[in-house]
């Protein structure tokens, strides 16, 4: 059980740790070669993502959070990348793409939505 405030009763973290597995089971069938290189790379982010969230709730100060919270936003525009990279080699039909693209998007807009509330205004750019 989880204590009150922790990193486990953010629905971003949450939703994070989802999208993570994924990715992981979308990468799980793509070919060999891409086993260090693309498939690597996209475990990486996706994990980044909860991780630097868990990282960031259990650090002393809000400044720290809200630095965690903007290092897995630069995840999430990483795996908004690599999952494109992946579509167009076609490991990754287009209603998947489109379905995963949406999740991440969410997630983006989720983890704006806790910077906001850490009070940070991060920029539209």
């Amino acid at each position: 059980m989880s204590t009150p405030n922790s990193h486990r009763d953010l629905k971003v973290w949450q939703i994070g740790v989802d999208l993570t597995e994924t990715f992981y089971r979308l990468t799980a069938t793509w070919p060999k070669h891409e086993q260090y290189g693309l498939v690597n790379q996209i475990r990486r982010a996706a994990v980044s993502v909860p991780a630097n969230i868990a990282e960031g709730a259990g650090r002393r100060t809000t400044g720290e959070f809200r630095h965690f919270v903007g290092v897995a936003r630069g995840s999430l525009a990483e795996l908004e990348t690599l999952l494109l990279v992946a579509h167009r080699l076609g490991y990754v039909d287009r209603p998947t793409y489109e379905s995963v693209a949406a999740d991440l998007f969410e997630l983006g807009r989720m983890a704006t939505g806790l910077l906001r509330s850490l009070g940070d205004t991060p920029s539209s750019s």
